[in-house]
């Protein structure tokens, strides 16, 4: 410590040139110490805004990626092969859809429209609603096949009589539905029934509202609880009746068979099925039955619209409410305008719907009905058939 001090002591005192230098060097340090910061700061800035832009970047081309085309949800238009305004009996009506998958796991509903279905003068034109459940492969039948049965079973008749025409129709797409496991082609991909052990395709059905519109009737055919309502001046008109097998004519026919009525979350046929009438369900012959029932309807000049659907939409939509709002779309979308001729005269269809040039107001009522019934609380698949019948359109 002594030592310590006395070289203290010998140092010589600092002098004012040696203070002046030290400070200057202290400060050059700083600025440099300052400036070598900054650049490193504004490094630090460029990566952090390069590694952002390039995970923007890479998010959206892997969204790009991931995300699946659009499949447009509502189609609708008039008959492709329309000439002029004033051959009013030779072209489609105009038409919309919609059909959502809804709150279910699987798409189980089909939609058919085949504009023209039916050749000659006075050309008759097929729209469908087909709500299967079990799988989609019944509904999916009914959605290529039924027009074609139709159609055949009409040509067939030397005096058609639509009762008649339907049930024989109806009869065949119950066989084919019966059928799909043995007469399907191997190309096509193993249906979800068949995945399961044992195989339940016997255990697979779909319901079946059909019309066929010309231009003076309106033929309606019906199994299951899917519904037709016309729209006649303001007023619904059932054009078909649900089949539950709590109705009092259906309940008779099931015990009449020997089978029984089980309320199980509702009236069910043997406790399984929540409809009396229906194309396939083979385990559950002869209590339900693809028998179906036919309304012919005489055409007016007071018709507003046809609406097909299946039950997500009637368990939460009154018929009075569903008209309302087809009826609001049409004002909201003006007079319907004249019909216009597609090139090439043929339509081009895709899943049972013919791609025709499209019609504002009834898309528009088709797709606020499947909405409403998801907003009111329908748990089921939405499919909604919207028939412009105003003579105008």
């Amino acid at each position: 410590m002594a030592e310590i001090c006395c070289q203290e002591a010998k140092s010589p005192p600092a002098t004012a040139a040696t203070v002046a230098t030290v400070s200057a060097s202290a400060a050059a340090a700083a600025a440099v110490a300052s400036s070598v910061m900054d650049r490193r700061r504004r490094r630090l800035e460029l990566k952090r805004f390069r590694l952002a832009t390039d995970l923007e970047q890479s998010a959206a081309e892997y969204a790009g990626a991931r995300k699946r085309p659009r499949i447009p949800r509502t189609v609708s238009g008039p008959c492709p092969d329309a000439a002029s305004a004033s051959e009013n009996t030779e072209r489609c009506p105009r038409y919309g859809f919609s059909s959502v998958c809804g709150r279910r796991r699987e798409m189980e509903d089909a939609v058919s429209i085949r504009p023209g279905f039916l050749p000659g003068p006075g050309k008759s034109h097929f729209f469908g609603v087909f709500d299967g459940h079990g799988c989609s492969h019944a509904a999916t039948t009914c959605q290529e096949l039924m027009h074609e049965a139709v159609a055949e079973e009409h040509d067939k008749a030397e005096e058609p009589v639509w009762k008649e025409v339907m049930e024989r129709s109806f009869a065949r797409l119950d066989e084919r539905a019966a059928n799909w496991a043995t007469t399907r082609s191997s190309e096509e991909p193993a249906c979800r029934c068949e995945q399961k052990m044992p195989s339940r395709c016997d255990h697979v059905g779909s319901t079946a509202v059909v019309a066929v519109v010309n231009p003076t009737q309106i033929v309606v055919a019906n199994a299951g609880d899917s519904r037709a309502v016309l729209s006649r001046a303001g007023v619904p008109v059932a054009l078909s009746v649900d089949h539950k097998p709590d109705r009092p004519d259906e309940l008779e026919r099931i015990q009449a068979a020997g089978g029984r009525v089980i309320y199980w979350d509702g009236a069910r046929v043997l406790g399984v099925l929540a409809m009396s009438r229906a194309i396939g369900d083979g385990y559950l012959k002869p209590f339900v039955t693809a028998e179906p029932e036919v309304t012919v309807t005489e055409r007016s000049d007071a018709d507003d619209c046809l609406i097909l659907a299946s039950d997500g939409l009637w368990d939460v939509v009154t018929n009075e409410m569903a008209c309302d709002v087809a009826r609001a779309c049409f004002r909201s979308n003006g007079p319907p305008g004249p019909p216009q001729a597609q090139p090439g005269g043929e339509a081009k269809t895709s899943e049972g719907v013919s791609k025709a040039e499209s019609d504002q107001a009834c898309s528009d009522a088709a797709m606020l009905l499947a909405k409403l019934a998801l907003a009111r609380g329908s748990s089921d698949n939405v499919s909604v058939v919207v028939v412009d019948l105003r003579r105008g359109s």
